[in-house]
């Protein structure tokens, strides 16, 4: 790579990965209020109160299959413009207190809006990075949304506490409107040459990257033990008497996921991805086991810091299999199958895990999640560690 090129790559990877993190944080500052302010406003039970909160992801799921079949068509670029006006436009319409249906129609086409943003900024790293170097790119690149995911709920709970809701709704718009601005300046240069189907016949490879569908159903089951985590561990913590500590179980999360992020990338690039991703996954269950049998603070801060590393790479490594499985006109496709798998697990793995918990308990159910971490190891083994152990990162 030529000096200029180089300082061009940077360039547009750095307002890329700003952008993919501004996107993310208004999803983060939303997510830990929106349930409680759908309560306090329209009077709704804790069930709708979860509705509201959980059809975003509805609404994302759809955004990614149907922006994964035209992103390569239309380009990246266009299709982060786009997302972002359309993100902007959703976010404004949190500011009109219609009724709880408006407010569900908002949340649904906010979540959409947010996936054809990110699968867009998530297409745009492979296709602007060295091969060589991809493993790298696309590690680092997803620290925008574990910054996001650490900053997001902290700064909302901040504002939700002291400030009345509509300077949250504000602040996320303006976040919005940055993130759209920045975009602007991106000049991402890809040519891609399309293949011509017959557009007339629906068929689900237009959707979905079969080639990334293995590892991203490992990625659904990591992403519902992560889920566990986000949605179960304040109420857990309260059981066990340790609430104090379990406000710092995502600082421990996001300080060894950060810190572990660079070499995660250099031995993707320079290495096969098993050596990451068993590793990883046999972190991420030890974490989820410690969790289950914390009896003091230090478990719940070891626990998070196992849990950084395992589930932080897994991801990376999903990433990074999913766009090396399939074909170089595909990646956009195989980053939005990648993503489907992930929101399925974090989106759909509470309501799933909400029903066993009354009947087995907080620690049971860690410990179930543990072993199950533990299982994906054989699982991820079968569909893909074993089958392509030989094919190298940079191969596309």
């Amino acid at each position: 790579m030529t000096a200029d090129k180089g300082s061009q790559f940077l360039k547009n990877y750095i307002l890329n990965f700003v952008v993919n993190f501004l996107v993310y944080l208004t999803m983060y500052l939303l997510i830990v209020v929106i349930a409680q302010y759908s309560i306090k406003q329209y009077h709704v039970t804790a069930g709708m109160a979860g509705l509201v909160s959980g059809i975003f992801i509805v609404g994302a799921l759809i955004g990614r299959f149907v922006v994964g079949r035209y992103i390569h068509e239309i380009g990246p670029q266009k299709i982060l413009i786009v997302g972002l006006i359309f993100f902007i436009l959703t976010q404004g319409l949190y500011f009109i207190e219609g009724s709880l249906t408006l407010l569900l129609i908002t949340r649904f086409l906010n979540g959409l809006a947010l996936a054809v943003a990110t699968t867009a900024t998530g297409t745009i790293v492979p296709l602007i990075s060295p091969p060589e170097r991809r493993g790298v790119a696309i590690s680092l690149f997803s620290l925008s949304l574990v910054i996001g995911a650490a900053v997001g709920p902290f700064l909302g709970l901040y504002l939700a506490h002291f400030y009345p809701t509509f300077v949250l709704f504000t602040f996320c718009l303006v976040i919005a409107i940055a993130a759209f601005v920045i975009a602007l300046f991106l000049k991402v240069k890809v040519e891609i040459e399309p293949k011509h189907e017959e557009h007339h016949r629906i068929h689900i490879s237009q959707f979905i990257s079969l080639p990334a569908l293995p590892i991203a159903f490992v990625i659904l089951i990591c992403g519902l033990g992560y889920a566990s985590v986000l949605s179960f561990l304040q109420l857990y913590a309260e059981q066990i008497h340790l609430t104090e500590v379990a406000s710092y179980y995502f600082i421990c999360y996001a300080i060894t996921s950060i810190l572990t992020r660079p070499i995660v990338g250099h031995i993707l690039d320079e290495y096969h991805e098993n050596w990451i991703a068993y590793p990883a996954l046999l972190l991420f269950g030890l974490g989820l086991l410690i969790l289950a049998s914390a009896h003091a603070g230090w478990g719940l801060l070891v626990s998070g810091a196992l849990v950084g590393i395992g589930y932080g790479s897994m991801t990376a490594v999903g990433n990074v299999v999913a766009v090396k499985m399939s074909d170089p006109d595909k990646v956009g496709l195989a980053t939005s199958t990648f993503y489907i798998g992930l929101d399925i697990g974090i989106g759909f793995g509470p309501a799933l895990i909400g029903i066993i918990v009354p009947s087995i308990g907080y620690r049971t159910m860690y410990l179930g999640i543990g072993i199950l971490m533990l299982i994906c190891i054989l699982l991820y083994s079968i569909l893909h560690g074993q089958r392509h152990r030989h094919r190298k990162i940079e191969e596309h």
